[in-house]
């Protein structure tokens, strides 16, 4: 559930397929009619926005029904990395971190507690500790997409590096659970 805008960004949704794709290709004309007039890539913003204008527009049209899709848009302005999520009624906003799809809630409010500022592999810690929280820690449940800043096409790590974290975490907690057990 994971696609390649422009680029300089991506898309991750979790809803509905076919809403979706309708929405990824609709946004993706808009990326590339965005840089054939402004000669330039078009913004994460200004894509999130776009989307999020679509869908704000099926919630009042009559005859239609309002997408079922929540989407993220995420990629890079220049050096800086930028995270929107899109609501199925056309609201969008910018986070640092955040969760969508099912059980979403707790690995929010785990992201909440625990989020700092991360870089590398601690980035994809802080997130593997967060899906761990409401997901098996298996890499055969878990996959995990990064994006660089010299490489903006986003990347999956293969099982063996997230076997890797996982057992890090683990590690991690156990020691935890010995130093508080007397």
């Amino acid at each position: 559930k994971l696609v390649q805008l422009d680029d300089n960004m991506c898309l991750v949704f979790a809803g509905l397929l076919a809403d979706a794709r309708t929405l990824i290709d609709r946004a993706r004309i808009e990326a590339q009619s965005y840089r054939l007039t402004m000669d330039e890539a078009p913004s994460v913003e200004y894509i999130a926005r776009y989307i999020a204008n679509i869908q704000q527009k099926y919630t009042q049209s009559g005859g239609v029904r309002p997408f079922g899709v929540s989407t993220f848009v995420l990629g890079f302005d220049g050096d800086n990395p930028r995270l929107f999520q899109t609501d199925p009624s056309g609201t969008f906003s910018e986070w640092k971190a955040n969760a969508v799809g099912r059980n979403s809630k707790a690995i929010r409010e785990y992201l909440e507690k625990n989020f700092e500022d991360t870089e590398g592999r601690d980035t994809q810690v802080l997130a593997l500790k967060g899906l761990t929280e409401m997901v098996e820690p298996s890499s055969k449940m878990i996959d995990v997409a990064v994006m660089t800043k010299g490489n903006p096409a986003a990347a999956y790590l293969s099982s063996e590096e997230i076997d890797s974290i996982l057992k890090e975490i683990e590690e991690e907690k156990a020691a935890k659970t010995s130093r508080q057990t007397p």
